[in-house]
């Protein structure tokens, strides 16, 4: 028998679905899953090394950009399994789908140990874990609390429950701090606070619970709303009664942030992983790009996109983070979002307990740089860049040979992902010695896609 397999399960759709499924538009909710489900390529190119990997996913990865990961990372035994059932529930479409399930038991059963890890550690991958268990495998889930603390993953997930920890902690790590705001149930109150707010201080920002990819973000800034506190109110109770999730799910009401573009590009981030002894490993700090709407970009990572001061006071609001999660009893990744205020504040706005934007990416870096990635290169990744029209994977390669990876000097363009060109978008990353490299590769890339469109 050979030592170990390691199955990984992008199940990112079921991590969101309790939202995604209250979306009340049938075509933003369809828009969701296609967007979260194509982005299953940029996991598959950083996963697939030298292990022997099974990676299931939600939908078929194409033989070309496979070809294309291999001659990338060098990976040797990865194969992909695609359950034949959809419902958006990935272990559960697993554990239904008994011919793949055989298969992939018949497979594992070829080795010693079976490491089971997943985008997030949903109450559906612990299903899925009994159901192997069952089946006389031995499964070990290093990135996963045990069950009896399955609950940290949702409520250090969820907006409600980091300023829970915010305002518990207050006293004991003053850098631990969050936008003045409430936790709010129902959109009649929520509306009556926010509109008080947002007259008083010119802005406001209202958030769900559990968001997914901006939506369920709402930002007003200075003339966005009626000035008056009635009709204010008004318009607000209109505009969260146009989606259930509003009703369904807490509501948080906080102070607009002004921001410091000049830190971190205004929204500094860490990432750390808890190891399954309880260890805590910090991975990367680096800089979001967000829309003016709050929707997710991409990152930068670079040692110096924070200066020393700034990265140490993020750094330790991480480790107290991240001792607290440890202590609960959480396993794996997670990062906190953070905004740079023009106060000279850095505030935390929310943690992510799962696999993240740029847990892909420090995987894939780390494999061809090594551990000193942020000394080393900077790295630029974005998640949307909007092509006139959808581009075959091939010709996107062709086009762009000359900026492509290099592995002797470690520099230039990476594809992340051939499923979501068919959406006219394209996800990349480059590596560059420095930030003016990897920015100027940026802008050769984009004049050449701009003739090709």
């Amino acid at each position: 028998m050979t030592s170990e397999l390691v199955i990984y399960l992008y199940n990112v759709v079921e991590d969101e679905w309790s939202f995604i499924s209250s979306l009340s538009n049938p075509i933003e909710q369809a828009q969701e899953i296609d967007s979260s489900r194509t982005s299953v390529d940029t996991y598959f190119l950083g996963y697939a090394n030298g292990q022997n990997l099974l990676f299931v996913s939600p939908i078929k990865i194409s033989s070309d950009f496979q070809r294309y990961t291999k001659n990338l990372t060098n990976y040797k035994n990865t194969q992909v399994v695609v359950p034949q059932a959809h419902s958006h529930l990935l272990c559960l479409d697993l554990i239904n789908d008994k011919q793949t399930l055989e298969a992939l038991i018949t497979e594992a059963k070829k080795y010693q140990k079976i490491t089971l890890i997943s985008y997030a550690a949903t109450p559906e991958f612990f299903q899925l874990k009994q159901v192997l268990i069952n089946k006389d495998l031995n499964i070990y889930c290093p990135e996963a609390p045990e069950i009896e603390s399955a609950w940290t993953v949702n409520f250090f997930g969820s907006k409600s429950g980091i300023r829970q920890l915010a305002q518990k902690s207050a006293a004991v790590e003053p850098d631990f701090t969050m936008p003045e705001g409430v936790i709010v149930v129902g959109i009649y109150n929520a509306a009556k606070i926010a509109a008080n707010k947002y007259i008083k201080q010119k802005g406001v920002v209202i958030k769900t619970n559990k968001g997914s990819s901006g939506n369920g973000l709402l930002i007003f800034r200075e003339n966005d709303l009626p000035n008056d506190y009635l009709s204010c109110e008004q318009k607000l109770t209109e505009i969260l009664k146009s989606e259930p999730y509003w009703e369904r799910f807490p509501i948080i009401v906080e102070d607009l942030i002004s921001i410091n573009y000049g830190v971190a590009n205004g929204y500094p981030n860490v990432e750390f992983k808890i190891h399954k002894s309880g260890r805590i490993e910090m991975l990367y700090y680096c800089s979001l790009a967000v829309t003016k709407d709050g929707a997710f970009l991409g990152i930068d990572i670079h040692e110096d996109i924070i200066n020393d001061r700034l990265s140490t006071m993020i750094v330790d609001t991480g480790y107290f983070v991240a001792e607290r999660l440890a202590a609960e009893g959480y396993r794996g990744y997670f990062d906190i979002d953070m905004i740079a205020g023009k106060n000279n504040k850095i505030y935390v706005c929310e943690t992510n307990t799962r696999n993240t934007g740029g847990t892909d990416i420090y995987k894939l870096v780390l494999r061809l740089i090594g551990k000193e990635f942020m000394d080393e290169r900077y790295i630029l990744s974005r998640t949307h860049y909007h092509l006139a029209k959808a581009v075959r994977f091939e010709e996107i390669l062709s086009s762009l040979k000359s900026l492509l990876y290099n592995r002797r000097n470690k520099e230039g363009l990476i594809i992340n992902s051939a499923s979501r060109l068919k959406q006219q978008e394209l996800i990349y990353t480059i590596i560059g010695k420095n930030k003016r490299r990897a920015y100027q590769t940026e802008q050769e890339v984009f004049k050449i896609l701009k003739s090709l469109n």
